[in-house]
């Protein structure tokens, strides 16, 4: 996808990151929710009306 998807990906696995502060990348436009659902297999509007 891109280098920012690649470098979240890769710290989401490493727990360096957290699934919220996944939301807030999406929510700021550097990640898309499809590059979410993919990261966290999650969907973004389930995590967010949970």
């Amino acid at each position: 996808m891109g280098f920012m998807y690649e470098t979240l990906k890769e710290r989401y696995a490493k727990n360096w990151c957290r699934i919220d502060q996944l939301a807030q990348f999406v929510a700021l436009g550097a990640l898309t929710a499809d590059g979410f659902e993919s990261i966290t297999e999650q969907s973004f509007e389930e995590y967010m009306s949970a």
